[in-house]
Protein backbone atom coordinates (compact mmCIF):
# COMPACT_ATOMS: atom_id res chain seq x y z
CA UNK A 1 0.00 0.00 0.00
CA UNK A 2 2.83 2.36 0.87
CA UNK A 3 4.56 1.67 -2.44
CA UNK A 4 1.33 2.32 -4.32
CA UNK A 5 0.93 5.70 -2.65
CA UNK A 6 4.48 6.69 -3.53
CA UNK A 7 3.94 5.57 -7.12
CA UNK A 8 0.69 7.52 -7.27
CA UNK A 9 2.27 10.77 -6.09
CA UNK A 10 5.30 10.32 -8.34
CA UNK A 11 2.99 10.00 -11.34
CA UNK A 12 0.47 12.59 -10.16
CA UNK A 13 2.64 15.47 -8.97
CA UNK A 14 4.62 16.30 -12.15
CA UNK A 15 1.55 16.89 -14.37
CA UNK A 16 -0.20 18.68 -11.49
CA UNK A 17 2.72 21.06 -10.99
CA UNK A 18 3.04 21.56 -14.73
CA UNK A 19 -0.67 22.38 -15.01
CA UNK A 20 -0.50 24.77 -12.07
CA UNK A 21 2.61 26.56 -13.35
CA UNK A 22 1.64 26.96 -16.99
CA UNK A 23 -2.16 27.03 -16.87
CA UNK A 24 -3.61 28.00 -13.51
CA UNK A 25 -0.98 30.57 -12.58
CA UNK A 26 -1.20 32.48 -15.91
CA UNK A 27 -4.99 32.62 -15.60
CA UNK A 28 -4.77 33.89 -12.03
CA UNK A 29 -2.16 36.44 -13.08
CA UNK A 30 -4.36 37.62 -15.92
CA UNK A 31 -7.28 37.85 -13.53
CA UNK A 32 -5.17 40.01 -11.19
CA UNK A 33 -4.12 42.25 -14.07
CA UNK A 34 -7.76 42.79 -15.03
CA UNK A 35 -8.30 44.60 -11.71
CA UNK A 36 -5.56 47.14 -12.34
CA UNK A 37 -6.70 50.67 -13.02
CA UNK A 38 -3.84 51.35 -15.47
CA UNK A 39 -0.42 50.11 -16.54
CA UNK A 40 1.52 52.09 -13.93
CA UNK A 41 3.33 50.31 -11.13
CA UNK A 42 5.37 47.16 -10.81
CA UNK A 43 4.15 43.70 -11.73
CA UNK A 44 3.01 42.71 -8.23
CA UNK A 45 3.03 46.06 -6.42
CA UNK A 46 2.35 49.75 -6.89
CA UNK A 47 -1.26 49.45 -8.00
CA UNK A 48 -4.67 49.37 -6.33
CA UNK A 49 -7.71 47.21 -6.82
CA UNK A 50 -10.07 48.72 -9.40
CA UNK A 51 -13.02 47.67 -11.54
CA UNK A 52 -12.30 50.35 -14.12
CA UNK A 53 -11.35 47.89 -16.87
CA UNK A 54 -14.58 45.93 -16.48
CA UNK A 55 -16.52 49.18 -16.50
CA UNK A 56 -14.78 50.08 -19.77
CA UNK A 57 -15.75 46.72 -21.24
CA UNK A 58 -19.36 47.15 -20.17
CA UNK A 59 -19.50 50.77 -21.36
CA UNK A 60 -18.24 49.87 -24.82
CA UNK A 61 -21.06 47.86 -26.36
CA UNK A 62 -18.82 47.09 -29.31
CA UNK A 63 -16.77 44.67 -27.21
CA UNK A 64 -19.81 42.74 -26.03
CA UNK A 65 -21.36 42.78 -29.49
CA UNK A 66 -18.18 41.34 -30.97
CA UNK A 67 -18.08 38.69 -28.24
CA UNK A 68 -21.63 37.66 -29.07
CA UNK A 69 -20.80 37.56 -32.77
CA UNK A 70 -17.72 35.44 -32.06
CA UNK A 71 -19.85 33.05 -30.01
CA UNK A 72 -22.31 32.74 -32.90
CA UNK A 73 -19.48 32.06 -35.35
CA UNK A 74 -18.04 29.45 -32.98
CA UNK A 75 -21.47 27.86 -32.60
CA UNK A 76 -21.96 27.68 -36.38
CA UNK A 77 -18.47 26.29 -36.93
CA UNK A 78 -18.91 23.68 -34.19
CA UNK A 79 -22.27 22.48 -35.52
CA UNK A 80 -21.07 22.21 -39.12
CA UNK A 81 -17.83 20.50 -38.08
CA UNK A 82 -19.71 17.89 -36.02
CA UNK A 83 -22.13 17.22 -38.87
CA UNK A 84 -19.31 16.81 -41.40
CA UNK A 85 -16.95 14.84 -39.17
CA UNK A 86 -19.57 12.33 -37.99
CA UNK A 87 -19.87 10.50 -41.36
CA UNK A 88 -16.08 10.40 -41.56
CA UNK A 89 -15.78 8.85 -38.10
CA UNK A 90 -18.69 6.51 -38.85
CA UNK A 91 -16.96 5.25 -41.99
CA UNK A 92 -13.71 4.63 -40.12
CA UNK A 93 -15.42 2.79 -37.28
CA UNK A 94 -17.92 0.69 -39.25
CA UNK A 95 -16.75 0.23 -42.82
CA UNK A 96 -12.99 0.79 -42.88
CA UNK A 97 -12.19 -2.65 -41.52
CA UNK A 98 -8.53 -3.62 -41.71
CA UNK A 99 -7.69 -0.43 -43.58
CA UNK A 100 -8.80 1.78 -40.70
CA UNK A 101 -5.21 2.31 -39.60
CA UNK A 102 -4.26 3.55 -43.05
CA UNK A 103 -7.27 5.85 -43.27
CA UNK A 104 -6.59 7.09 -39.77
CA UNK A 105 -3.07 8.04 -40.80
CA UNK A 106 -4.52 9.99 -43.73
CA UNK A 107 -6.85 11.73 -41.30
CA UNK A 108 -3.91 12.68 -39.09
CA UNK A 109 -1.82 14.06 -41.95
CA UNK A 110 -3.03 17.65 -41.25
CA UNK A 111 -1.53 17.31 -37.75
CA UNK A 112 1.88 16.92 -39.39
CA UNK A 113 1.70 20.26 -41.17
CA UNK A 114 1.82 23.74 -39.71
CA UNK A 115 -1.48 25.34 -38.74
CA UNK A 116 -0.25 28.52 -40.39
CA UNK A 117 0.43 26.73 -43.67
CA UNK A 118 -3.05 25.21 -43.73
CA UNK A 119 -4.66 28.60 -43.17
CA UNK A 120 -2.45 30.24 -45.78
CA UNK A 121 -3.45 27.53 -48.27
CA UNK A 122 -7.06 28.67 -47.95
CA UNK A 123 -5.95 32.26 -48.38
CA UNK A 124 -4.38 31.25 -51.69
CA UNK A 125 -7.52 29.40 -52.74
CA UNK A 126 -9.93 32.22 -51.83
CA UNK A 127 -7.82 35.17 -53.01
CA UNK A 128 -8.55 37.35 -56.02
CA UNK A 129 -5.94 35.46 -58.01
CA UNK A 130 -6.56 32.20 -56.21
CA UNK A 131 -7.65 28.80 -57.42
CA UNK A 132 -11.41 29.36 -57.18
CA UNK A 133 -11.40 32.70 -59.01
CA UNK A 134 -8.98 31.35 -61.63
CA UNK A 135 -11.23 28.38 -62.38
CA UNK A 136 -14.35 30.54 -62.55
CA UNK A 137 -12.62 33.00 -64.86
CA UNK A 138 -11.32 30.17 -67.06
CA UNK A 139 -14.83 28.73 -67.36
CA UNK A 140 -16.11 32.27 -68.07
CA UNK A 141 -18.65 32.02 -65.28
CA UNK A 142 -17.54 35.40 -63.96
CA UNK A 143 -16.04 38.44 -65.66
CA UNK A 144 -14.05 39.74 -62.69
CA UNK A 145 -12.53 38.03 -59.63
CA UNK A 146 -14.91 37.68 -56.73
CA UNK A 147 -13.74 39.88 -53.88
CA UNK A 148 -16.30 38.45 -51.44
CA UNK A 149 -14.45 35.14 -51.07
CA UNK A 150 -11.74 36.57 -48.83
CA UNK A 151 -11.35 39.02 -45.95
CA UNK A 152 -14.74 38.49 -44.36
CA UNK A 153 -16.27 36.26 -41.71
CA UNK A 154 -17.51 33.79 -44.32
CA UNK A 155 -13.90 33.05 -45.27
CA UNK A 156 -13.03 32.73 -41.57
CA UNK A 157 -15.89 30.28 -41.02
CA UNK A 158 -14.96 28.12 -44.03
CA UNK A 159 -11.31 27.97 -43.01
CA UNK A 160 -12.09 27.09 -39.39
CA UNK A 161 -14.43 24.30 -40.51
CA UNK A 162 -11.65 22.83 -42.62
CA UNK A 163 -9.12 23.12 -39.80
CA UNK A 164 -11.26 21.46 -37.13
CA UNK A 165 -12.79 18.49 -39.01
CA UNK A 166 -9.82 16.10 -38.40
CA UNK A 167 -9.76 17.05 -34.70
CA UNK A 168 -13.51 16.60 -34.21
CA UNK A 169 -13.58 13.20 -35.91
CA UNK A 170 -11.29 11.62 -33.31
CA UNK A 171 -13.56 11.76 -30.20
CA UNK A 172 -16.54 10.67 -32.31
CA UNK A 173 -14.49 7.76 -33.65
CA UNK A 174 -13.51 6.78 -30.11
CA UNK A 175 -17.17 6.79 -29.02
CA UNK A 176 -18.24 4.69 -32.02
CA UNK A 177 -15.50 2.13 -31.38
CA UNK A 178 -16.80 1.59 -27.84
CA UNK A 179 -20.15 0.33 -29.15
CA UNK A 180 -20.45 -3.47 -28.87
CA UNK A 181 -20.94 -4.95 -32.38
CA UNK A 182 -23.23 -7.63 -30.94
CA UNK A 183 -25.71 -4.86 -30.19
CA UNK A 184 -26.36 -4.41 -33.90
CA UNK A 185 -26.74 -8.16 -34.39
CA UNK A 186 -29.30 -8.29 -31.60
CA UNK A 187 -31.18 -5.36 -33.10
CA UNK A 188 -31.17 -7.01 -36.53
CA UNK A 189 -32.52 -10.24 -35.04
CA UNK A 190 -35.37 -8.21 -33.55
CA UNK A 191 -36.19 -6.78 -36.98
CA UNK A 192 -34.58 -3.35 -36.72
CA UNK A 193 -33.63 -1.86 -40.11
CA UNK A 194 -30.25 -0.11 -40.60
CA UNK A 195 -31.78 3.36 -40.27
CA UNK A 196 -33.57 2.36 -37.09
CA UNK A 197 -30.35 0.85 -35.72
CA UNK A 198 -28.51 4.08 -36.38
CA UNK A 199 -31.16 6.32 -34.80
CA UNK A 200 -31.81 4.12 -31.76
CA UNK A 201 -28.38 2.61 -31.09
CA UNK A 202 -25.47 4.22 -32.90
CA UNK A 203 -26.39 7.87 -32.51
CA UNK A 204 -27.42 7.77 -28.83
CA UNK A 205 -24.35 5.74 -27.81
CA UNK A 206 -22.03 8.06 -29.75
CA UNK A 207 -23.39 11.25 -28.21
CA UNK A 208 -20.53 11.53 -25.67
CA UNK A 209 -18.08 11.78 -28.56
CA UNK A 210 -20.34 14.23 -30.37
CA UNK A 211 -20.54 16.55 -27.37
CA UNK A 212 -16.80 16.22 -26.76
CA UNK A 213 -16.12 17.17 -30.40
CA UNK A 214 -18.53 20.10 -30.20
CA UNK A 215 -16.96 21.63 -27.11
CA UNK A 216 -13.45 20.87 -28.34
CA UNK A 217 -14.21 23.06 -31.37
CA UNK A 218 -16.39 25.70 -29.73
CA UNK A 219 -14.14 26.70 -26.82
CA UNK A 220 -10.99 27.63 -28.79
CA UNK A 221 -12.97 29.09 -31.70
CA UNK A 222 -14.55 31.75 -29.48
CA UNK A 223 -11.11 33.25 -28.84
CA UNK A 224 -9.61 32.49 -32.26
CA UNK A 225 -7.46 35.28 -33.67
CA UNK A 226 -4.93 33.73 -36.07
CA UNK A 227 -7.40 32.65 -38.74
CA UNK A 228 -9.40 35.92 -38.69
CA UNK A 229 -6.12 37.83 -38.89
CA UNK A 230 -4.97 35.94 -42.01
CA UNK A 231 -8.17 35.38 -43.99
CA UNK A 232 -10.66 37.69 -42.30
CA UNK A 233 -8.97 41.06 -42.44
CA UNK A 234 -10.66 44.04 -40.83
CA UNK A 235 -14.11 42.80 -41.90
CA UNK A 236 -13.63 39.37 -40.38
CA UNK A 237 -12.18 40.27 -37.00
CA UNK A 238 -13.39 38.33 -33.99
CA UNK A 239 -13.17 38.90 -30.25
CA UNK A 240 -9.73 37.32 -30.01
CA UNK A 241 -8.29 39.91 -32.39
CA UNK A 242 -9.35 42.71 -30.06
CA UNK A 243 -7.64 40.99 -27.13
CA UNK A 244 -4.50 40.51 -29.19
CA UNK A 245 -4.45 44.18 -30.18
CA UNK A 246 -4.65 45.33 -26.56
CA UNK A 247 -1.83 43.00 -25.51
CA UNK A 248 0.47 43.76 -28.46
CA UNK A 249 -0.30 47.00 -30.29
CA UNK A 250 -1.91 49.05 -27.52
CA UNK A 251 0.17 47.49 -24.71
CA UNK A 252 -2.89 47.81 -22.47
CA UNK A 253 -2.58 44.58 -20.53
CA UNK A 254 -5.22 45.40 -17.87
CA UNK A 255 -7.95 45.99 -20.46
CA UNK A 256 -6.81 42.99 -22.48
CA UNK A 257 -6.92 40.87 -19.33
CA UNK A 258 -10.43 42.11 -18.51
CA UNK A 259 -11.59 41.23 -22.02
CA UNK A 260 -10.04 37.79 -21.65
CA UNK A 261 -11.70 37.16 -18.30
CA UNK A 262 -15.08 38.23 -19.68
CA UNK A 263 -14.63 35.73 -22.53
CA UNK A 264 -13.63 33.03 -20.06
CA UNK A 265 -16.68 33.76 -17.91
CA UNK A 266 -19.07 33.65 -20.88
CA UNK A 267 -17.55 30.35 -22.04
CA UNK A 268 -17.89 28.82 -18.58
CA UNK A 269 -21.51 29.99 -18.36
CA UNK A 270 -22.22 28.36 -21.70
CA UNK A 271 -20.63 25.11 -20.52
CA UNK A 272 -22.65 25.16 -17.30
CA UNK A 273 -25.88 25.72 -19.22
CA UNK A 274 -24.99 22.89 -21.57
CA UNK A 275 -24.35 20.52 -18.66
CA UNK A 276 -27.67 21.54 -17.13
CA UNK A 277 -29.57 20.91 -20.36
CA UNK A 278 -27.78 17.66 -21.14
CA UNK A 279 -27.22 15.03 -18.48
CA UNK A 280 -23.62 14.12 -19.27
CA UNK A 281 -23.53 11.43 -16.58
CA UNK A 282 -26.25 9.45 -18.33
CA UNK A 283 -24.47 9.85 -21.68
CA UNK A 284 -21.16 8.62 -20.29
CA UNK A 285 -22.65 5.50 -18.70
Amino acid sequence: MFDRRITFWILFLPPLLWLAAFFLFPILLMGAFSFRADTHGALFSGWQLSFRQYANVWASQGFLRLLGLSALVALAVSLVVVVLSYPLAYFLAIYAGRRMGFYLVLLLVPFWTSYLLRVMAWKIMLGSNGVINSVLLYLRLIQQPLEALLYNRTAVTITLIYVWIPFAALPILAALQRIDPFTFEAAADLGARPLSQFLRITLPLSLPGVFAAFFMVFIPTVGEYVTPLLVGGSSGSLYGNIIQDFFTKAANWPLGSALSMVMLGVTLIFLLLATRLVNLRELLQ
